[in-house]
């Protein structure tokens, strides 16, 4: 009763491929792959405006030298 055999894996793809078909499954990968990237872009956007938004409020807190 542990693991699945190769046979239970290879029930469960047949039932998918029957579900899906064979041209469904590697746009839902496509969608996937899209969506990972997405939020990869979106966490690297954010942190550069975190760091451009620590310049500018380090810049405001020095206080300027009078000649």
């Amino acid at each position: 009763m542990g693991s699945f055999s190769i046979w239970h894996w290879l029930i469960v793809l047949a039932v998918v491929l029957l579900l899906f078909g064979r041209g469904k499954i590697p746009e839902l990968m496509g969608d996937v792959a899209k969506g990972i990237k997405n939020f990869r872009k979106g966490m690297s956007d954010e942190e550069a405006e975190a760091e451009a938004a620590k310049t500018v409020e380090h810049k405001s807190d020095e206080k300027p030298e009078k000649s």
